[in-house]
């Protein structure tokens, strides 16, 4: 196996932050051409990480949820440019709080909306509604039920003004699930986990499987320490029953990998579909040479960017590479990490390396 210099240079200064574990993939033209892996997956750092393990990936979760749904645009089941409340009725009569002003919305937030994060929407997953819904669905709070709820917030700006990140790819769940008669999880299971072999991939991990997440930690930047939180996904686990399209997933790098692959050769979406899933729709993102295509990063129109892809909030970081017939992952599992901005590149790195 060829070595990436660049690319491992980059994994070892991950390294020499602190971080407790890196678990770093790269395929070229549909073969594993790198691989590393240094780091313990257990608190006490006794044992080794080897593959085997499985990873809150939080924001990752995005492009499988997008894929889902974008599944369903091609069986003309979703409409990208319909009323989400064609979908979901409680949608239908939002209001919006703005500079302390409460009133009736004017724009129709509409499936587009969802997908490029401009629905009005934001990500206080604590508001008085949401634990209201906890409490009413005494703590279950399925990813359809808790829309009701969710709907009640009120929008900070209307739909269609601008880019914020926000529960939007939750709502998106819900509407695949309200289309496809099945929960979304079973969905993406049928339409995605199973087709790609992704056999440890999951948005609702059963409480037994618990011991096969790598140890998780959140870094206290005042400290410089890496202080454990737990096998848990933080913060965004709604109900016991809540599958999160924005943040929920659990995965392993090997299926991930495998996701990015089938995504990447048209296994999972048509070629002119996987081509507006990385169009730019929103230009006003971070970092500014990106632009935000339908759930994705994207590069700008004229950009000389070639990946595609996201990143979780606990240091999981995806790149599709189309032109280069690539594609990367690396897992970590440290929230709010000193290495986040860093992630991106991995992908000039590869691309020097190649």
């Amino acid at each position: 196996m060829k070595r990436y210099g660049k690319v491992l240079e980059i994994l070892n200064e991950f390294e020499k932050m602190g971080i407790p574990s890196v678990d770093c993939v790269i395929y070229h033209k549909g073969e594993c051409v790198f691989r590393h892996q240094a780091g313990f997956s257990d608190e006490e750092r006794t044992k080794p990480i080897d593959g085997s393990e499985r990873y809150n990936i939080y924001s990752c979760s995005k492009p499988i949820t997008c894929t889902a749904a974008l599944q369903l645009v091609e069986k003309g089941l979703i409409g990208l440019d319909t009323p989400v409340s064609e979908y979901l009725p409680e949608f239908r009569q939002l209001k919006k709080t703005i500079d302390g002003k409460t009133g009736d919305v004017k724009n129709i937030m509409t499936v587009r909306h969802l997908f490029t994060m401009s629905g009005g929407l934001t990500y206080n997953v604590t508001s008085k509604n949401i634990r209201l819904g906890q409490k009413e669905t005494n703590g279950v709070m399925q990813t359809r039920a808790a829309m009701k709820y969710l709907a009640k917030d009120p929008l900070i700006f209307e739909p269609g003004e601008r880019f914020e990140y926000s529960l939007c790819h939750d709502v998106l769940a819900a509407v695949a699930e309200t289309v496809s008669g099945m929960t979304f999880g079973e969905y993406v299971k049928r339409n995605i986990f199973d087709p790609c072999g992704m056999k440890h991939t999951t948005f609702l991990l059963p409480e037994e499987e618990l011991k096969e997440i790598a140890a998780q930690y959140r870094y206290d930047e005042a400290a410089k320490k890496f202080d454990p939180v737990g096998p848990q996904i933080q913060h965004y686990k709604l109900g016991s029953a809540y599958e999160s399209g924005g943040a929920g997933c659990v995965s392993s790098v090997d299926d991930y990998i495998r996701f990015l692959e089938c995504l990447r050769t048209g296994k999972l979406l048509r070629q002119e579909t996987l081509e507006l899933m990385q169009t730019p729709q929103i230009n006003d993102t971070n970092p500014a040479d990106y632009a935000y295509g339908l759930g994705v990063r994207c590069p700008s129109t004229g950009s000389s960017l070639q990946d595609f892809g996201w990143g979780g909030a606990a240091g999981a970081f995806l790149a599709v590479l189309p032109q280069a017939e690539a594609t990367i992952f690396h897992a970590q599992h440290v929230l709010c990490s000193p290495n986040q901005p860093m992630r991106i590149n991995l992908v000039n790195a590869f691309l020097k390396d190649l």
